[in-house]
């Protein structure tokens, strides 16, 4: 069966996007729902009653700090598992490490690992990071070989190209059973390189079917070539309607308000920045943009006029992404990421109507 994973909106929330990645802590405006704990509280409880299985906390300048939000909801939750995003570029191996085993003892082993290398350069600038990409790539992969080993090993010396350790100890003991999956995505050679090399989830942000298709084939290519298995993960918008017209409409509705300077300051980042998954979208979204962004069934990059990283969308009837979504699992995914605009609506509609119908497709779906 599929995982179901979604994110907290730690930047803020709103019904409709206006100002693209502006949270409520930067200068480019406010959003509608702030990120106040009762809210991420209610995400977070939604989530799990919905048949999600775990909620990434993700990572950056316009973000709450993911460590410090899990540690406010482990109380909140039962079985909720909390996908923590870091960046190596911010925080050593050996601090992660100590605040990744602290909430994963306090959870009941409900904690795991997502390690994002960054692809703005603008941003990681503000925390004093400013390696290459290249160079961002290897660090990443020695980041995670240190982190391993911390995670299993009673004790680590390690003398690497960007971390040196000298009999390093992990306190307290993870409380989950074995090393926990390390869950890692990049579209770049570089990046991809990177994952079948250690990471254990590959993640991709959604794409029409065919290129996901090319794409997870290259990377269980990749893995094979390493001797190595993984899982994979893909992720998506999702607009849902009664109606196949009502859904599209909701999905116009979305982004009837945007800002010029938020259709200009995507151009600007995009044009700063290196990150090749990003480039995809944003090529995926100008090529359909006499399409109304449409590319493929259900599929819109509409959102990506503004949003960088997870920006397309699953557009219709409950039945409609349902059908979709099994059809990207039945590729080879086993982790399926899905979130929206609001949030706490959205997520509670995807597990009362659309969790239940992928599940009882895939009952029935004949193995391959």
């Amino acid at each position: 069966m599929v995982e179901f994973i979604t994110m907290a909106p730690t930047s803020g929330d709103g019904t409709s996007i206006s100002t693209g990645n502006a949270g409520w802590t930067t200068a480019k405006g406010t959003t509608q729902r702030e990120p106040s704990f009762s809210y991420i509280k209610a995400i977070a409880e939604a989530a799990e009653a919905g048949g999600f299985t775990s909620l990434l906390l993700p990572t950056g300048a316009g973000c709450l700090d993911s460590v410090a939000v899990a540690a406010n909801l482990i109380n909140c939750t039962q079985s909720l598992k909390f996908l923590f995003a870091v960046r190596p570029g911010v925080m050593s191996p050996t601090t992660f490490a100590k605040q990744f085993a602290t909430i994963d003892n306090w959870s009941e082993g409900r904690a795991q690992v997502n390690i994002v290398t960054g692809g703005s350069p603008k941003e990681l600038a503000g925390y004093g990071d400013f390696l290459p990409h290249d160079d961002r790539y290897r660090r990443t992969e020695e980041y995670i070989h240190v982190l391993k080993r911390l995670f299993s090993e009673k004790e680590v010396s390690h003398a690497g190209e960007f971390y040196e350790l000298k009999n390093a100890t992990l306190f307290p003991a993870l409380k989950q059973t074995g090393s926990p999956k390390i869950f890692f995505g990049g579209a770049s050679e570089t990046g991809k390189q990177v994952a079948a090399n250690v990471a254990d989830v590959y993640m991709m942000w959604g794409e029409p079917l065919e290129i996901a298709r090319e794409r997870i084939n290259d990377m269980k290519a990749r893995y094979a070539r390493a001797g190595r298995q993984a899982s994979y993960s893909i992720s998506f918008q999702v607009v849902l309607g009664k109606t196949e017209a009502e859904a599209w409409a909701n999905a116009n509705a979305l982004v009837q308000h945007l800002a010029p300077e938020a259709l200009e300051q995507k151009q600007q980042d995009r044009a700063k920045g290196d990150s090749v998954g990003v480039n995809r979208l944003h090529d995926l979204m100008e090529a359909s943009r006499k399409d109304n962004f449409v590319i493929g069934p259900n599929l819109w990059a509409g959102l990506t006029q503004v949003l960088s990283g997870n920006s397309i969308a699953l557009v219709g009837t409950a039945d409609q992404i349902a059908d979709r979504v099994v059809e990207f699992v039945s590729l080879g995914f086993d982790k399926v990421l899905l979130r929206g605009f609001p949030h706490l609506e959205v997520i509670t509609e995807i597990g009362a109507d659309v969790i239940p119908r992928v599940n009882e497709r895939l009952s029935h779906a004949v193995p391959h």
